[in-house]
């Protein structure tokens, strides 16, 4: 008999194969990225399609994931007490700013979007939850970035400065001073660095000892929120994301808002 924990690992790895820029895969190609027998892998396939983990297109015989997926991830919001003590608080930063809101988990290498409220204006974010996104890249990212363990951060950093569009910062330099103003003042600013044309502003939820947990964030077009309005909408974020961390048993650690909260800061200027 075969090791069953083995099996399973097996069977999750061909899960992972799938991507957003691969979400479709044959079985010689699954088989040769993790480097098994094109038998094993076709015996995992079956019972993944069985329970519907995956699906097979009958014409080019590529598999993809399943519904059942869907159905699970599905389930994660509504068992969350962080997602279900967010809705509130997301939801009012729509109707203040009419802006969307979303809130997005640090999973220890990304953030992954776990609640995501668009708002009903013509121009909207294209995201969705279950999204995962750069750290470095996003408001969110920052926001968590800047309160972790400076080693663990590091680390983090060294690993992934990948670039997304002209603006994203990929000089570790750029990105620590950064990374210090959004710890100076609680919160951080994404200037069209994940995506051309967004911008967003985002506070982290913090853990009794000061470790991110989430962020909750504003975002939209950067015709409609320049610097200006990003620093009007930052103190309601932050609050927000306090309300959170006290709403699940977290610490309120932050200080009091800082003089010179709407200055602008040397790489902002002129942007």
């Amino acid at each position: 008999m075969g090791n069953p924990t083995r099996a399973v690992t097996r069977a999750l790895d061909i899960l992972l194969c799938f991507s957003e820029e691969e979400p479709e895969l044959g079985l010689t190609a699954i088989a040769a990225r993790l480097g098994l027998h094109k038998s094993t892998v076709h015996r995992l396939l079956a019972t993944l399609q069985a329970e519907r983990f995956v699906q097979r297109d009958p014409v080019t015989n590529s598999y993809r994931l399943g519904t059942r997926l869907l159905e699970l991830a599905a389930l994660v919001p509504k068992q969350s007490d962080l997602a279900r003590r967010a809705w509130p608080h997301l939801t009012r930063l729509v109707q203040q700013y009419r802006e969307t809101a979303d809130l997005a988990v640090f999973d220890g290498e990304s953030m992954v979007y776990l609640e995501v409220i668009q708002c009903s204006r013509p121009v909207r974010l294209a995201v969705a939850p279950g999204r995962s996104l750069s750290l470095h890249s996003t408001a969110s990212g920052k926001a968590c970035l800047a309160y972790l363990p400076e080693a663990q951060a590091r680390r983090l950093v060294a690993a992934d400065l990948a670039r997304y569009t002209k603006r994203t910062l990929t000089d570790e330099g750029a990105l620590w001073r950064d990374l210090e103003l959004t710890r100076q003042r609680g919160f951080a600013i994404a200037f069209e660095e994940q995506e051309e044309g967004i911008n967003a502003v985002a506070a982290p939820v913090l853990d009794r000892a000061g470790h991110p947990m989430a962020a909750i964030a504003l975002a939209g077009p950067a015709f409609r929120l320049p610097l200006e309005c990003l620093l009007e909408m930052a103190p309601a974020v932050r609050a927000a994301a306090d309300a959170i961390a006290a709403e699940v048993g977290t610490n309120d650690i932050f200080p009091a808002m800082p003089d010179g909260l709407g200055q602008q800061p040397e790489r902002e200027k002129g942007e």
